[in-house]
């Protein structure tokens, strides 16, 4: 796959044009654990009708770049960052050197699509951490704490207490390695990984990440105030 950004290395890091490794923030610790994120970034955004949501303005940038950046300050290795619908114009209203970037042209054809791709880069042996673009809640705090409690043939799945105090289930989501290549293999159009981890309930492992806004997708304009600094902190 074409690679718009940068190119993985094997000693923690990414190198290529403005990567700077990503080393030297408080969990960089964990980038030890050989863990790539997956950025899901490939939506029109049809609901919101604001065009993609990796182009939405978050802390004086755009959601795609601010969450890829804090996938790698939470501890991931590296991040691979899969567009689609107005992939060019993402390209060209972002920085995401230091980052590997796919455009997926099958993005149409639903979530799922932008998952195989992803995971075809990711470095062999890696665990794969996936995350959506939508999420501007999720902090280096909460990738961090998924990768420190992950364990080996499992799957880390975020949650996040609902109103009603109970916890709901939602994302990032990481993947012992051979577990996201199933998952990957077993995908079909919108769902995502949402078939393998149907199948396989006894693999998952929840940990607690916060409350309802922290782990809110931003999917329609009554959601856009979690975009607001002020009403994540």
């Amino acid at each position: 796959f074409k690679n718009l950004g940068a190119s993985f290395n094997h000693n923690g890091g990414v190198g290529g044009p403005g990567g700077g490794g990503g080393t030297g923030g408080p969990y960089s610790w964990l980038m030890t654990t050989r863990t790539t994120a997956v950025l899901l970034a490939a939506g029109a955004g049809t609901r919101l009708g604001l065009g993609p949501k990796a182009l939405l303005p978050y802390r004086g940038r755009t959601l795609v770049e601010h969450l890829a950046q804090i996938l790698r300050d939470g501890g991931c290795r590296g991040t691979v960052v899969v567009l689609g619908a107005g992939a060019a114009d993402v390209r060209a209203r972002t920085d995401l050197a230091g980052h590997r970037v796919l455009d997926n042209p099958r993005w149409q054809e639903g979530l799922s699509t932008s998952f195989a791709l992803g995971m075809a880069a990711v470095p062999a042996g890696d665990d794969v951490l996936v995350a959506l673009v939508d999420q501007p809640g999720v902090t280096a705090g909460t990738v961090a704490r998924l990768l420190s409690r992950h364990r080996a043939g499992r799957v880390t799945m975020a949650a996040y207490r609902g109103p009603d105090g109970a916890l709901q289930r939602g994302h990032p989501v990481l993947f012992d390695g051979p577990l996201a290549a199933q998952a990957a293999s077993e995908a079909t159009g919108d769902g995502g990984a949402r078939n393998f981890l149907r199948a396989h309930p006894g693999l998952i492992d929840l940990v607690e990440c916060g409350g309802p806004d922290d782990g809110a997708d931003v999917d329609t304009s009554d959601q856009l105030h979690l975009l607001d600094r002020d009403a994540l902190h």
